[in-house]
């Protein structure tokens, strides 16, 4: 049994935030994800809402769930309805869970001001709802809404409300930040008083908008909380909710709090990006634990220590949830970060090559090329420079065309290669010239490598590098790329926006085919090794 409960709300609370749409199958796939991930509680949404949420319930029971127990999300009774003819405490029986949540008033404001009813009416509306589903077998949370607030303006009635839900049967009660503006030492002390007062399990859901709901959590849990409620990357309304990827690995790792099993954990970093792509969100890259840069290092100085002793600029190990540890490359690097980042290449003893592969590191920044983000690129141009770059194909010309019929745009691009002494001519239409480049490159190159067919490009960025010059100024493009092992970044600078695109595209399908070739590569290699059996 773990020691804190994980109660996830990103389909219900985190799906509010702007920006975030999730479809039904959306949906389904995300709570199967957080069932994989041990997550206990998946809060799938608001059945008395909308369709798609009532759809929600009745799909996910076709599914056997391994660990997570799924949650119906709605209110306490009306003011002028009895609990059995509530329309909302209806809804939560026809989902068919076994546990649902409601929420309750908690602050005396919201009681006279937006319920308009005496105190004593909320307290029956809590209490009503309460015995209803209980009568009904099912398991009851109940979000105190706005608790921190109302402890402030009237403690004596926030935990009247608390004791009222827990003297009903309820089987835990969470105190709510739900404005997100209480600081770590509010949440302590309420807490901790309404510890003293009831025997049932205490959960705590902080909003983030003084940028302390993950803080505001660990300190409930410091206070006897022993169910947290978040979601997937802090997703929620207005700043959002405490974010689970770091709530669970900080009390995992650093309180050594039993929530997820290490197994588990270690899909963390796998989690957090699905559920962006799902919402159709870039990651956030300084994001803590699962962001691509938690584990970057750019300093020379940083990159020396960490290949020495990785605790000197890491406070956990990488793996533990999942991410990996990233080397960058850029004019500040000195040779133990071209150490780290070539140790493949075992150039360690030549330090004049070395010198020269920094040089051109710091010639091409100086021209606008920019390699944290373009590792693919980099390691394209440490090829070069030791001789060993393989041509998978030579660019014979190419051929733009923007035109415009019927009042939309019309680009197609027209490209002729050669490949081993054999030309193709191809052309391809697109949304754009670097979409129909792209198109017509793959065409031209799928009869000769097939295994361009895995990859496609996941990001497209432009920047210009000097705004001075105006439209005559070069343009850096950065260009994502991922197959079904890897994703990996290239770049390209030019005055003109197309040379650049292409720079970079060329570079992403060079290094697709040239690790392609050297995975087909390692097992005939590792047979010879080890020869006949």
């Amino acid at each position: 049994m773990n020691n804190i409960i994980v109660y996830d709300t990103t389909l219900r609370d985190g799906s509010q935030a702007e920006g975030v749409f999730f479809s039904l199958q959306d949906k389904i796939d995300i709570a199967l994800r957080l069932d994989d991930l041990g997550v206990d509680y998946v809060e799938g949404g608001y059945p008395g809402s909308n369709p798609k949420d009532r759809d929600f319930f009745q799909k996910i029971a076709a599914h056997e769930l391994s660990h997570a127990r799924i949650v119906a999300f709605g209110s306490t009774r009306r003011a002028d309805r009895k609990a059995e003819d509530d329309q909302g405490l209806r809804a939560l029986l026809d989902a068919g869970t076994k546990v649902v949540t409601i929420v309750a008033k908690g602050w005396d404001l919201h009681v006279k001001e937006v319920l308009r009813v005496p105190l004593e009416t909320n307290l029956e509306m809590v209490s009503d709802s309460v015995k209803f589903l209980k009568s009904h077998g099912k398991e009851v949370f109940v979000d105190i809404e706005h608790f921190f607030d109302g402890y402030k303006s009237d403690a004596r009635y926030a935990l009247k409300v608390l004791k009222t839900a827990t003297s009903s049967g309820a089987d835990g009660v969470v105190l709510c930040d739900t404005n997100g503006g209480s600081l770590p030492s509010d949440i302590f002390e309420a807490v901790k008083k309404a510890r003293r007062q009831v025997k049932v399990p205490l959960g705590i859901h902080a909003h983030n908008d003084c940028d302390m709901a993950v803080a505001n959590t660990l300190t409930a849990v410091d206070a006897g909380v022993t169910h947290v409620q978040g979601t997937i990357n802090g997703f929620g309304e207005r700043c959002g909710n405490a974010d689970l990827c770091s709530i669970i690995p900080n009390l995992a790792l650093k309180k050594g709090l039993g929530c997820l099993d290490q197994d588990k954990l270690k899909k963390l970093t796998e989690v957090s990006r699905y559920v962006n792509e799902v919402a159709n969100l870039a990651p956030r890259s300084n994001q803590p634990f699962v962001g691509v840069s938690a584990f970057a290092h750019k300093g020379g100085l940083h990159v020396d220590a960490i290949r020495k002793n990785r605790s000197t600029y890491e406070h956990i190990s990488p793996e533990a949830v999942g991410n990996e540890r990233r080397i960058l490359i850029s004019e500040l690097s000195g040779n133990a970060t071209l150490l780290a980042k070539t140790s493949r290449h075992d150039i360690t003893g030549d330090k004049e090559l070395m010198r020269k592969i920094l040089r051109q590191v710091q010639d091409r920044e100086n021209k606008g090329y920019h390699y944290e983000s373009a590792e693919a690129s980099f390691e394209i141009l440490v090829l070069k420079t030791l001789g060993k770059h393989k041509r998978f194909f030579d660019l014979v010309g190419y051929r733009a065309i923007v035109e415009r019929h019927d009042g939309l745009p019309v680009t197609e691009a027209t490209i002729k290669i050669n490949v081993n002494g054999v030309e193709e001519l191809t052309a391809s239409e697109g949304d754009g010239p670097v979409n129909a480049l792209d198109a017509a490159l793959r065409k031209a190159l799928e009869k000769f490598y097939p295994n361009i067919k895995d990859m496609r490009l996941v990001d497209f960025k432009v920047r210009v590098i000097d705004p001075k010059d105006g439209t005559a100024a070069k343009v850096r493009v950065i260009i994502q790329s991922q197959d079904h092992q890897d994703i990996w970044g290239t770049v390209g600078v030019s005055g003109n926006i197309i040379e650049a695109s292409w720079e970079a595209l060329v570079d992403s399908i060079e290094y697709k085919l040239l690790k392609d070739e050297e995975r087909a590569a390692q097992p005939k290699a590792t047979a010879a090794k080890e020869g006949p059996q």
